[in-house]
């Protein structure tokens, strides 16, 4: 376990020690998977799909009896990628387990042979293949697949943003997968999804070949109380000072999004002195902080986008949460150009994942970028 200076932990995950409640949820996915279920998990992104799903592999009824395997596939654009990411995963999470492991990983596997090299300097063996080198990504995904079924114990895979083979060139993606999984009996997984329709389209849409083929995991926000009490014991715990109100206010700010208040109690716990109180001066310090660090990917962002999508976003930060945004009011208080070029911009901005809707309301995605723009372009954030 790496050594901790500070309990907030913003990537990855360390121990339960520093890892906040979700208790059903754990309960759930345990009950799931042990009973030899798959499972979707819905949640907006940053919301703790990752931290839930690494917390319930280090515990002993998964870790003691599974092969557990994580791979986020956001980055990817295509099967090869996918297939990539998978063999990666599975070469470097079981190559600890000796010469024995790699030999029956590429008798198995052939087509991914050429991946398998020593390193120059600790001769140890590595995972490193070209993305053009996979010849013929089906073949290896079957051989994957086939692989997984002969190992030793059962293997739990964890795809994180599964709903990105929507956006994959292959037309029959989903049906392939769903193939290969149905046939699994020494295999289990959990897909994990941030962009809520794409998920349930895949899941819950008769005409999908994933069809009613998983139990579904909702993750909602942490209770205010518990997440309260668990900053808290932190802060007690080096002789540091908090109340209830301060932390309400960073909850409320971020709704309970789990990356950003942990980000903002990080830079808290990290200014506030040994027996001295966390003051609402130093909250306000902390968001300064964090979101300066950010500021040159937001202005990469802004730089990015067309006049038009500027627009309609610079208007949906000053409203934080946008309802009706083809009404005739918010465009003309907005000075905006129509209706119809609204709706162009919101849906090109949806599909880039800069802003997100829920009941026919928008917001910006990444909730530091929402107030950077708002001090930029708008009356700036308030605390409390």
């Amino acid at each position: 376990m790496r050594r901790i200076s500070n309990p907030f932990i913003t990537s990855g995950y360390v121990s339960d020690t520093y890892f906040c409640d979700r208790e059903n949820e754990t309960a759930t996915l345990i009950k799931t998977i042990t009973n030899g279920n798959n499972l979707a998990i819905i949640s907006p992104r940053r919301m703790g799909k990752t931290g839930l799903i690494q917390h319930c592999f280090h515990l002993p009824e998964i870790s003691e009896n599974y092969h557990c395997f994580f791979i986020d596939i956001y980055a990817t654009n295509n099967l090869k990628e996918f297939v990539f990411m998978l063999g990666k995963e599975i070469f470097e999470t079981l190559k600890p387990t000796g010469q024995k492991f790699i030999d029956n990983f590429f008798s198995i596997i052939s087509s991914l042979r050429p991946a398998f090299k020593l390193d120059s300097i600790t001769g140890t063996p590595t995972f490193d293949i070209g993305i053009s080198e996979i010849k013929e990504a089906e073949f290896s995904l079957e051989q994957i697949f086939k692989y997984l079924e002969s190992a030793d114990k059962p293997c739990l895979i964890s795809i994180d943003e599964f709903q990105r083979i929507a956006y994959y060139p292959e037309k029959n993606i989903e049906a392939l997968l769903r193939t290969h999984i149905q046939h699994c009996k020494n295999t289990l997984f959990i897909f994990a999804g941030s962009q809520r329709h794409l998920m349930q389209n895949i899941f819950f849409s008769s005409s999908r070949p994933f069809y009613q083929s998983v139990s579904l995991l909702q993750l909602n926000a942490i209770d205010e109380n518990t997440y309260s009490d668990f900053v808290k014991k932190h802060f007690i715990h080096e002789n540091k000072i908090i109340t209830d109100e301060l932390i309400s206010s960073v909850y409320k700010l971020f709704e309970g999004h789990t990356w950003y208040i942990q980000n903002i109690f990080n830079e808290l716990y990290s200014l506030t002195n040994i027996d001295e109180t966390c003051t609402l001066e130093l909250v306000e310090q902390a968001l300064d902080n964090k979101i300066a660090s950010f500021e040159p990917l937001f202005l990469s962002t802004l730089s990015l986008l067309p006049e038009r999508q500027k627009e309609v976003l610079y208007a949906i930060a000053k409203e934080g949460k946008a309802a009706k945004v083809t009404s005739s009011d918010f465009i003309k208080s907005h000075g905006l150009l129509s209706s119809s070029s609204v709706q162009t911009a919101i849906k090109q901005l949806l599909d880039k994942e800069i802003i997100t809707t829920e009941n026919s309301t928008f917001q910006v995605y990444d909730r530091f970028f929402g107030l950077w723009l708002t001090t930029i372009f708008g009356t700036g954030y308030r605390i409390g």
